[in-house]
């Protein structure tokens, strides 16, 4: 790779971490819609995974977690993006990258969220919870729930992955 090419995707991975910043700062500043908002901010490490690499996607994730520990002052929704949402497209990544049959695919995911899901629920409990309405505060309410968002959440992913890569990422290589 030229070094040309590795100062401009070094570059546009740091807007996209700046702009997952914004978001999450945003989502903790507005009233409702905290997680969409802050799901947002997680989409955003997969455009550096697609343009400039693993590496450079989990370098996106780290500093965006370490910097919203710092000045976002909602650390629910930082810890939210640092164990999930902004992880999940290197997870993701490296899933697929493996072409598994796809029924393993969807069972490594799953794994991975739950495995998400608990921790976060341990680390933050009462806080988390206090955010459902009381008939989802009920551990399997939770896990049942958030296994169907989540996996609505993967399509969609991957739909937009397919869209950024025909349009925008196209057009940023060229």
């Amino acid at each position: 790779m030229r070094r040309g090419n590795q100062n401009r995707t070094a570059a546009f991975s740091a807007v996209l971490g700046a702009l997952s910043l914004l978001l999450l700062w945003a989502a903790s500043a507005i009233p409702s819609g905290k997680l969409a908002v802050t799901a947002l901010a997680g989409i955003l490490p997969a455009g550096a995974v697609i343009s400039a690499g693993l590496g450079a996607g989990f370098l996106t994730w780290a500093a965006v977690t370490l910097l919203g520990a710092l000045l976002v002052p909602d650390k629910l929704l930082v810890l939210l993006y640092g164990i999930l949402l902004g992880l999940y497209p290197m997870i993701k990544s490296l899933i697929e990258g493996r072409k598994f049959p796809k029924p393993a695919e969807f069972l490594l995911k799953l794994l991975f969220f739950n495995l998400a899901l608990t921790v976060t629920v341990f680390a933050m409990g009462s806080a988390l919870l206090g955010m459902l309405p009381q008939m989802l505060q009920a551990w399997w309410a939770i896990t049942l729930l958030g296994n169907a968002i989540f996996l609505a959440y993967d399509y969609g992913f991957s739909r937009l992955i397919a869209f950024y890569l025909a349009r925008i990422d196209r057009a940023n290589r060229g």
